[in-house]
């Protein structure tokens, strides 16, 4: 069982590390990194190239959260782990599809914030998380991200609208499974890490914030980046 894990780990960090938003910024002779906030999330795209670059980079990244889930769990469902029993007879298990499923979401979620090829400098990994909380519980992701919405409507902060949606992610979660739409305690445990790991990439923003010195989000065209 351990080296189903390892193995849907392994590719749901490969999957995650995929960085679209260099991707995109590169096929059009910029480099993210040198502009904006400097980081590769869709936020920094969308202010440096336009809407349309920042929304196909966010849905890049939450597909690829979506992706690796599901791959997870077809993982799951489909390798079979052979227990030696007494008198040399054998049990088939199969991996429980809900531990496949956090277990790819969080190596996916590593993935895109700390990839290897980018020296462990990713995004901050709100997109990549909303896609792998849509394929395991899509109405807790349904529910954060509509308050994603209204925070980020009433303040044009994107920062502040993903540090609530971050902070209430383990509350949706455990409300949903008082209620039986969501199973497995698991699931509150990603939560939190996940909620953890968000509002911790997010420190600087949050220092802004108290600061009265983080940007607000502007529908303005971009300015054409100098390459």
């Amino acid at each position: 069982m351990t080296v189903v894990i390892v193995v849907i780990v392994i590719a749901a960090y490969l999957l995650g590390s995929i960085p679209f938003g260099l991707i995109v910024s590169k096929a059009h002779g910029i480099d993210i990194r040198e502009h904006g906030s400097k980081n590769i999330g869709a936020t920094n795209v969308w202010r440096v190239m336009g809407k349309k670059w920042g929304l196909l980079t966010f849905m890049a990244d939450v597909l690829k959260g979506v992706a690796a889930v599901l791959l997870a769990k077809w993982i799951a469902a489909n390798w079979e782990i052979r227990v030696p029993q007494l008198h040399g007879h054998e049990r088939v298990e199969l991996l429980p599809q809900d531990y496949a499923g956090i277990a790819a979401a969080m190596g996916c979620i590593l993935g895109h914030s700390f990839p290897v090829w980018l020296r462990f400098k990713g995004g901050k990994g709100v997109a990549t998380s909303l896609g792998v909380i849509f394929g395991m519980m899509p109405l807790v992701a349904l529910a954060d991200f509509v308050l994603w919405a209204i925070v980020f409507k009433l303040s044009r902060y994107v920062s502040l609208a993903s540090i609530v949606a971050a902070a209430a992610l383990p509350v949706f979660t455990i409300t949903f499974i008082f209620a039986g739409w969501v199973e497995g305690w698991g699931y509150f445990y990603f939560a939190v890490a996940t909620g953890l790991l968000v509002i911790r990439r997010h420190r600087e923003n949050i220092k802004r914030l108290a600061a009265g010195t983080e940007n607000r989000f502007s529908s303005k065209p971009p300015e054409p980046p100098a390459t």
